[in-house]
């Protein structure tokens, strides 16, 4: 339906649903406004009239017209491409072929109800940091991720890391940690990652992390900043993820106030171009180390 009397058209649309249209589709050129109404095969004919007798001559309703079948199970996997985070790491689903550069590591991970598989900024930074910062871990590290939904992360620092690291990882969704341990299988990782149900609060207190990942919103992270802090080890390294360029002043101060030292920034901007961070913190040697170590 097109239309230059947007009133007419208002109330052709308002008619068509009322005569069994399921959706609307509104588009703008030339100061011509098109309505696409979508309606089942046995209503269209009188989806069709309603909306024509509404519009009288304020617009032009063209008689309906049959779309392609489309197998809808199918048509959404052909949006998700694989996610080349850098030269050392991609993801993709396992339905997207992919050939990986020489020495890349390759993620399957496909998308399901817990959250992260790279495709939002803030999981894309933090696989940054991680594909920059892993390969540099100590052999037998131990990583922690936080929130860890789909696992991604914490299987994205297992696969660049060097041998004998292990991952962990918690969430409040009791639908993550399954699929969590569902991606690490599919991965060859299993072996390697413990995930689990629960809070922070969940961590031994003796517990302690060479690598930590933390994408979480600001609202979510602020409360447990002061623990993570606390379960880094001398040295370790915290990624901060999930948080709007104006929110990383204020998150870097409460990190320097627990004794973390702020080492990297990185930056991607969303399709509606909102500003998203990415911080790495690191626990420095404690003073009395230093010193020590400078007087032999």
């Amino acid at each position: 339906m097109c239309a230059r009397d947007r009133d007419a058209a208002e109330r052709a649309v308002a008619e068509a649903y009322a005569a069994g249209a399921l959706g609307c589709e509104e588009r703008e050129e030339g100061g011509v406004v098109t309505f696409l109404l979508y309606a089942p095969a046995s209503s269209a004919n009188a989806v069709w009239s309603a909306a024509a007798a509404a519009a009288g001559t304020g617009a032009r309703v063209t008689p309906p017209r049959a779309l392609p079948a489309v197998d809808w199970s199918e048509a959404w996997k052909r949006e998700l491409v694989p996610n080349v985070v850098s030269s050392r790491l991609a993801v993709r689903p396992s339905f997207a072929a992919f050939d990986a550069a020489a020495g890349q590591s390759v993620l399957v991970v496909d998308p399901g109800q817990a959250f992260g598989t790279g495709a939002h900024e803030s999981t894309r930074l933090a696989l940054e940091l991680v594909a920059v910062r892993a390969p540099r871990l100590a052999r037998c590290a131990r990583i922690l991720d936080v929130g860890t939904g789909s696992g991604v992360l914490a299987l994205a620092a297992l696969a660049l890391a060097p041998g004998g690291a292990l991952a962990f990882g918690f969430d409040l969704d009791p639908l993550a940690a399954p699929e969590a341990r569902d991606n690490a299988a599919r991965n060859g990782l299993g072996a390697r990652l413990r995930v689990w149900t629960g809070g922070v609060e969940s961590l031994a207190p003796e517990a302690r992390f060479d690598w930590i990942s933390a994408n979480l919103l600001r609202r979510e992270l602020e409360p447990v900043l002061p623990a993570l802090a606390a379960h880094l080890r001398e040295r370790g390294e915290l990624a901060l993820s999930g948080l709007l360029a104006e929110e990383g002043a204020a998150i870097a101060a409460q990190a320097r106030g627990l004794g973390l030292e702020p080492a990297r920034i990185l930056v991607r901007d969303d399709a509606s171009g909102a500003r998203w961070i990415a911080t790495l913190m690191r626990r420095p040697r404690a003073l009395a180390s230093r010193r020590a170590g400078g007087a032999r």
